[in-house]
């Protein structure tokens, strides 16, 4: 019988170290999972009510509301170092890369979105990248939705046969605009019938169980900013442009 992910033992296999919050690798029963306690949550001033933890479980939720499998499923339960986030572990395709920064002056001709650029720790114009697919473009649109703040490079996981996979949305769901993404490359571009679709499902979710769970998760500030942001993006059916004074990049990129 294979083990139930909610209430079977959490045994810890490793920490993750790059991680800013306390961050775990572990196993219930066969199943490789990604553990975040709440207890290891550190104080943000830009996001200074609710848990990370809380906000990467209604990420989750809107990710299934949307249809796209963006984000992995993502529950809470109790662990070694207390209630947490808890996270299906994803292996990578270490071949693909759907971010990257290249040289100006040796860009690729197509298959690539152009984000912006600068100049290296050498000196040299380089530029920031990333792939022009699907996978990617809905996580663009999920980002936009969940108003993510933090999209960095490292965040996107390439799987093999192209899906792309995104983690680490502990900081969404500001009732403020704090869009800070490196998936910039669709910005002005139409929304397909599709996307308007997801779009449409957020909404009316909202109005039934996805906004009776999310209830016990975010504050209804930010549930009501949720859905404005949903109304806004469909009135316009287009992706936004960077807005107000805050950076529209993450830092580090990656």
């Amino acid at each position: 019988m294979p083990a139930d992910l909610s209430t079977s033992g959490l045994t810890l296999t490793g920490r993750i170290t790059t991680a800013s919050n306390a961050t775990f690798t572990g196993t219930i029963g066969g199943t490789a999972v990604v553990y975040k306690p709440m207890a290891g949550e550190k104080p943000l001033w830009d996001f200074p009510d609710g848990s990370l933890a809380h906000r990467e479980v209604a990420a989750y939720l809107v990710s299934e509301a949307l249809g796209w499998n963006i984000v992995p499923r993502t529950w809470l339960r109790d662990g070694p170092l207390g209630e947490g986030m808890v996270q299906l572990w994803q292996e990578t395709d270490p071949g693909q890369t759907a971010v990257d920064i290249f040289a100006t002056d040796d860009l690729p001709e197509k298959g690539w979105r152009y984000v912006l650029e600068g100049q290296d720790e050498t000196g040299q114009t380089v530029a920031l990248l990333h792939e022009d697919s699907g996978p990617l473009r809905r996580m663009a649109v999920f980002d936009v939705v969940v108003n993510n703040a933090d999209r960095k490079g490292g965040h996107i996981l390439s799987m093999a046969g192209g899906h792309r996979h995104g983690v680490d949305h502990g900081l969404t769901f500001h009732q403020d605009h704090k869009l800070r993404t490196v998936l910039w490359g669709w910005l002005g571009d139409a929304l397909t019938d599709q996307e308007l679709d997801g779009i449409d499902r957020i909404s009316d979710g909202l109005a039934g169980q996805l906004g009776r769970d999310l209830a016990d998760l975010l504050s209804a500030d930010e549930i009501d900013a949720l859905a404005a942001r949903c109304t806004r993006l469909r009135a316009t059916g287009r992706f936004p442009g960077p807005t107000g004074g805050m950076p529209a990049v993450p830092w580090p990129l990656f």
